[in-house]
């Protein structure tokens, strides 16, 4: 019952490790990954016409933890259609009805927060202090759609005559979630909570590399009472997501990923016109002027670089820094990320924990490798192995570059590392101009004594977010998502309801009705 971080606190790690690959996490704290990660019609199931299997494997070990049995057509058919038929009970409740289902779910994540959490960290390679907080905003996310599940309303529109009009305000039926694997139960609950809160059913599909928290959702939603079927789980990788995709019965999908795989879900999607949410990648700026509070600055870089490994669709990963404070600025990053604990992510005081897997970091070190040559300064690295070592480890510590010019891939590609890019600038103008130059427009920071200027360059920034004096803040009540290729649609706040139902207008006709004819 104490997870592994309480375990790892003892010094039984290795023992609790050893038995990783024929244990699995239940309600009590044990481990059970030897159980099926498909869920339909509130229970655990094998995909009946499973094709290939793959492994899934513990980031911060290389160790197999569990076998994924890729959903065909026939299975994703099934899950479709356990969640059409669930949708015709849910979607027929009040909305305050919907709401104490979605906050006993909320409690049930709150009250295993540190299981959760600790499941988290073994598949995905996060520290367990930021699994914490994932799982602390996914329980958040749930309750704020609760307290709006009975709100949703439509308008009564006065027409001449003493006739009128109204609109209603209706679920869209079966919605597809598709996630990502860098926060793979928090996404969950981002594409779930507002989806059922407005009386829909919804057939999820994680990445294959972390295909086993969002099981333990379906499993929780089914102890909160929604009706069998609503939430469904399916597994595997692209076969699997383009059947959903292409199924007849589906009414929208939401995807959290890159913006190649976003281009082919919503080509697919067109086919049906079905509605799509992306939310894709990023190569944010982090502008910092000479006025902002130094330490204040170099906190939010740190925030904005290095949370879950670099990550993070949303990092500032161009962190333009205006001339006058360059050294200053770069001397301080570089003494703060020397301090960044890398470790075992199940260990308290880790701060960093491993890549999601070998092929990913070195993609990674692919990236640094090409800005040394294209002449970026590497001011400060310390490249590691895995905590376990290892040749399978897929760790690395945090990386800073200087010397950036705005034409090196470096800069100009998301690397979805710990790798943070400095750049210098001299004036507002230059500085916005230049941070606009890309093909996203997911996030962006400013850091500033100046709260004119701070207002006046979000405003000339492209992007989705913004943060004035700290970066990726995130709470569930403000809406999330981007411009450009960064994708449209928002996750989060009361504008997620608009992506999640659709308008009916109903004009009545108090009087005779008048004919042209």
């Amino acid at each position: 019952k104490a997870g592994r971080a309480s375990l790892a606190a003892l010094g039984l790690q290795p023992l609790l490790r050893s038995l990783l690959p024929s244990l699995a996490m239940s309600t009590t704290g044990t481990f059970v990954f030897q159980q099926p990660l498909n869920y339909r019609d509130g229970a655990r199931v094998q995909p009946l016409d499973g094709g290939h299997s793959e492994d899934v494997y513990e980031p911060a070990t290389g160790r197999v933890i569990s076998k994924l049995l890729c959903s065909g057509e026939k299975e994703v058919d099934l899950a479709v259609q356990s969640a059409k038929a669930a949708f015709k009970v849910w979607s027929q409740l009040s909305g305050m009805e919907r709401s104490r289902v979605l906050l006993e779910a909320a409690r049930i994540i709150r009250e295993q927060r540190d299981e959760i959490a600790t499941l988290e960290t073994i598949n995905n390679g996060k520290s367990i202090f930021e699994a914490r907080v994932d799982i602390d905003i996914s329980w958040q996310c749930l309750e704020y759609y609760a307290g709006l599940a009975g709100s949703l309303a439509g308008e009564h529109i006065q027409l001449p005559g003493g006739s009128f009009g109204y609109t209603r305000r209706e679920p869209l039926g079966v919605c597809v979630g598709i996630g990502a694997w860098n926060y793979p139960f928090q996404i969950a609950c981002w594409k779930s909570a507002p989806a059922l809160a407005c009386g829909n059913a919804m057939v999820f599909k994680p990445s294959p590399f972390t295909p086993i928290s969002v099981v333990r959702l379906a499993e929780i939603f089914t102890e909160a009472g929604v009706p069998k079927g609503l939430f469904n789980v399916v597994q595997g990788g692209v076969a699997t997501g383009q059947f959903l995709c292409h199924h007849p019965d589906v009414a929208k999908i939401s995807f959290t990923g890159s913006v190649p795989t976003g281009v082919k879900i919503m080509e697919m999607a067109a086919k049906g016109i079905k509605p799509v949410t992306l939310e894709l990648g990023g190569k944010s700026p982090l502008i910092i002027f000479s006025d902002s509070v130094l330490e204040n600055a170099v906190n939010g870089a740190l925030m904005a670089n290095f949370l879950t490994q670099g990550e993070v669709c949303c990092n500032g990963t161009r962190v333009f820094v205006q001339r006058e404070i360059l050294d200053a600025f770069t001397k301080e990053v570089v003494k703060r990320t020397q301090k960044i604990k890398v470790g075992d992510p199940l260990l308290e005081d880790t701060r960093m924990g491993a890549l999601i897997n070998r092929p990913h970091l070195d993609r990674v070190q692919g990236f640094i490798k090409q800005a040394k040559e294209q002449v970026g300064k590497v001011v400060w690295a310390s490249e590691c192995g895995g905590p376990a070592s290892s040749s399978s480890s897929s760790s690395l510590c945090a990386l800073l570059l200087g010397n950036c010019t705005d034409d090196m891939t470096c800069v100009k590609e998301e690397i979805f590392g710990p790798v943070m890019s400095i750049l210098p600038f001299d004036t507002e103008e230059e500085v916005v101009e230049r941070a606009n130059n890309t093909k996203f427009g997911l996030a962006g920071g400013v850091f500033t004594r100046d709260i004119q200027k701070a207002h006046r360059v979000v405003a000339a920034l492209k992007a989705g977010m913004c943060f004035i004096n700290n970066y990726n803040i995130s709470p569930v009540e403000l809406p999330f998502g981007g411009y450009k290729s960064s994708g449209f649609g928002r996750e989060n706040g009361r504008a997620a309801i608009e992506y999640y139902s659709q308008l009916k207008t109903v004009c009545v006709e108090m009087g005779d009705v008048e004919s042209v004819f």
